[in-house]
C-alpha cells in the first residue's frame, strides 16, 4: 500500500522549497543589477589599446615607447574632457596627430612597421589597470596598432583620465565625476573575489558569439 508523506514532512520540503527559491531571486536580482552598472560602466569610459607587432622582447619595449609618448603629448587632451562625448570627439580629431606622435616615436627608434590609430568600438574581457577593474563586453576605444599587430596589447582608460600622467593623483576624483557610487564600487572592486565579473564575462562573450 502506497504511504503519503507525513504533514511534518510536507511542510519541510515546502519551507525548503521556499527558502531555496527566495535565495535564487535574490541572487538574480542581484546579478541583473550588477550587470546594468556593468553595462553603465561601458557606456561611460573610453579607452585606449596598442597593440605590438609581435611578442619578441624588441616590439614589446617598442609599444610601451610608443606609449609613453602617446600619453606624454596627448595628457591634457583627455584629462581636460568633461564627457565621454567631448573626450570621443577630441580623440577622433586628434587620431592624425596620434600617428603623427607614434610614427616619430617608432621613427627615433629605428622601426618601419605601419602605424593606425582608430576610434572604434570593441569588446574587452575582464581587466585590471593598476587598482581598477574594467568588466567584460563592449568599449569605444582609441585603438593603436602597430606593425602586423600581432603581439600582445597594453590596455588603460582615458575618459575618466586614469592612466594620463596630469591624472595620476586624482583618478578617484575622475570616477567620482563620471561614475554612481555603485558603479565606483565595481571598478574598484577586485574579480578574483567578486564571482559576478566571470557571470558578466560569460554572457558577453556569448552574445558577442552571436553577434
Amino acid at each position: 500500500m502506497r504511504q503519503h508523506g507525513s504533514p511534518l514532512n510536507q511542510t519541510a520540503k515546502f519551507l525548503l522549497f521556499f527558502i531555496f527559491s527566495f535565495l535564487f531571486i535574490l541572487v538574480l536580482d542581484s546579478f541583473s543589477t550588477f550587470s546594468a552598472q556593468c553595462a553603465d560602466i561601458r557606456e561611460n569610459v573610453l579607452r585606449l589599446h596598442i597593440i605590438a607587432n609581435s611578442d619578441s622582447t624588441e616590439d614589446q619595449e617598442i609599444k610601451l615607447r610608443v606609449r609613453d609618448r602617446i600619453l606624454q603629448e596627448t595628457d591634457s587632451l583627455f584629462y581636460l574632457s568633461d564627457s565621454l562625448e567631448a573626450a570621443e570627439a577630441k580623440a577622433r580629431e586628434s587620431l592624425p596627430r596620434i600617428e603623427e606622435i607614434a610614427r616619430d616615436e617608432l621613427d627615433k627608434l629605428g622601426c618601419d612597421d605601419e602605424i593606425h590609430a582608430e576610434l572604434t568600438h570593441m569588446f574587452f574581457d575582464t581587466r585590471v589597470y593598476e587598482d581598477f577593474t574594467m568588466p567584460a563586453g563592449y568599449y569605444d576605444a582609441v585603438r593603436i596598432t602597430i606593425g602586423e599587430a600581432k603581439g600582445h596589447n597594453w590596455w588603460c582608460v582615458l575618459y575618466p583620465a586614469l592612466c594620463v600622467p596630469a591624472a595620476s593623483e586624482d583618478s578617484e576624483a575622475a570616477l567620482a565625476r563620471t561614475l554612481t557610487e555603485g558603479e565606483r564600487e565595481i571598478v574598484e572592486s577586485k574579480p578574483e573575489y567578486e564571482v559576478r565579473f566571470y557571470a558578466v564575462e560569460f554572457f558577453e562573450k556569448i552574445k558577442d558569439f552571436f553577434k
